[in-house]
């Protein structure tokens, strides 16, 4: 049950990353619904409720909207591409933070740390 659980929130997560690259590509609808399903927990019926339509008719939009972000990356793979420039950065950082500076260095080592930081920390536009 525990390992169903986590199968879930990883799905929930990826759903959600696809939602915040992709989002903007989807109906107002498919959004609002995706979103209060995959990360605000809300249930089907919940949502139903909200927007005046059968839970059947929020399970069709979410799941036709899960098939639309999932092709969407398939076809553009940009989740992936930043997960990886993340986990390069993070990388990158990590073999800064053993780099001692020399006197002729340093400015460069601490320009290099504050790109590193600045694009590890950027905000969604």
């Amino acid at each position: 049950m525990e390992k169903e659980a986590l199968s879930v929130m990883g799905k929930k997560v990826t759903l959600s990353w696809l939602l915040a690259f992709y989002g903007e590509m989807l109906t107002d609808t498919q959004r609002e619904m995706a979103h209060l399903h995959w990360e605000e927990d809300f249930s089907l019926t919940e949502i139903a409720s909200q927007f005046s339509v059968s839970r059947q008719s929020v399970h069709d939009t979410v799941s036709r909207t899960e098939k639309q972000l999932t092709a969407l990356e398939e076809k553009l793979g940009l989740v992936a591409r930043f997960q990886k420039m993340e986990a390069g950065l993070t990388a990158c950082k990590e073999a800064l933070s053993g780099v001692t500076a020399t006197p002729e260095t340093a400015e460069k080592l601490l320009s290099a740390r504050r790109w590193i930081d600045e694009l590890l920390n950027q905000e969604e536009a």
